[in-house]
């Protein structure tokens, strides 16, 4: 009896392990993870220290599933409603909410774990509350409280870079919050941008995003406002020495297109502007985090 209630659970976890890599929101992490990267090489000149590297990219990672996972067990209600995302596993019942919160835990767990032993204890209480930011403070309470909940919550979100810093330092340094204001700063242009596209479905689920409460014209203002100070956040580094003038070039590129396409965001009524802006701001960010690595080491080589 035991035997085939074990066979029975492993072959739900290996029919179902795209649904829980799903729920992982594995782009998501991925992109996230490239950010704490960046943030552990520029915390020092050399070579990074293996355990640390390893330990904490699979424990952030670890962590960062969790809290998305997290994120689609507190969402499944309205994830039903909403087009883009009514097939995802739980509101389809191709996972259970106990096996949710059973994965959720345990990939958690197992990533604080690693953080703690392996890394260090500053690192795994960091990336705990960015967690709880994400999933409790943000998914849970913000989301549906108010129209600012991309601004506020945004700093859980913000913070691999930093995590990614104390994860080879064991230190706060104001250099690994500079990464941290940009990824702030760069948040509700992006989230906002979507939520031009999906309002309607926002409306249909009563979550109070932007557009929903203030008007898409009003949005679109913010969202190009935004990109002027992302612009101006991302000198940040140059301004204090972190970086040099490759850094500085692809920056202000990177920056002009982003104010251009909010700029036509906003002024130029055609369809699928709203989207455009919201795929660009992905390759803004992976792109700049590139720059401030291959600045780090072209200088590191000179």
């Amino acid at each position: 009896m035991n035997k085939s209630a074990t066979l029975t659970s492993n072959n739900h976890l290996l029919s179902h392990w795209r649904d829980y890599l799903e729920m992982t929101k594995p782009k998501v992490v991925a992109l996230m993870l490239l950010t704490v990267l960046v943030g552990m090489c520029l915390a020092l000149p050399g070579a990074l220290p293996i355990q640390e590297m390893l330990a904490g990219m699979v424990g952030i990672g670890l962590m960062a599933g969790s809290a998305a996972s997290l994120n689609h067990l507190i969402d499944r209600r309205i994830d039903a409603i909403m087009a883009r995302t009514y097939n995802r596993p739980l509101p389809k019942g191709r996972v259970s909410v106990a096996n949710a919160l059973i994965f959720a835990g345990a990939i958690g767990a197992l990533g604080f774990a690693l953080l703690y032993v392996l890394v260090n204890p500053l690192t795994a209480w960091l990336t705990f509350a960015s967690l709880i930011g994400y999933a409790l403070v943000y998914t849970a309470y913000l989301k549906r409280a108010t129209s600012q909940n991309i601004v506020i919550g945004g700093l859980a979100g913000a913070m691999p870079p930093l995590l990614g810093w104390t994860a080879v330092t064991n230190e706060f340094h104001g250099y690994a919050m500079l990464l941290v204001i940009i990824i702030f700063t760069w948040t509700p242009p992006h989230f906002w941008a979507l939520a031009i596209h999906r309002q309607k479905e926002y409306a249909k689920v009563d979550i109070p995003m932007l557009p929903v409460t203030h008007g898409s014209e009003f949005t679109k203002t913010c969202i190009l406002l935004y990109t002027v100070l992302l612009g101006l956040a991302c000198l940040l580094p140059v301004i204090v020495g972190m970086s040099g003038v490759i850094y500085l070039i692809g920056s202000t590129l990177l920056s002009g297109m982003f104010v251009y396409k909010a700029w036509q965001l906003k002024y130029h009524d055609k369809p699928g502007l709203a989207m455009n802006v919201f795929k660009f701001s992905i390759y803004h960010l992976m792109v700049l985090f590139l720059l401030l690595l291959a600045d780090h080491y072209v200088v590191a080589w000179w």
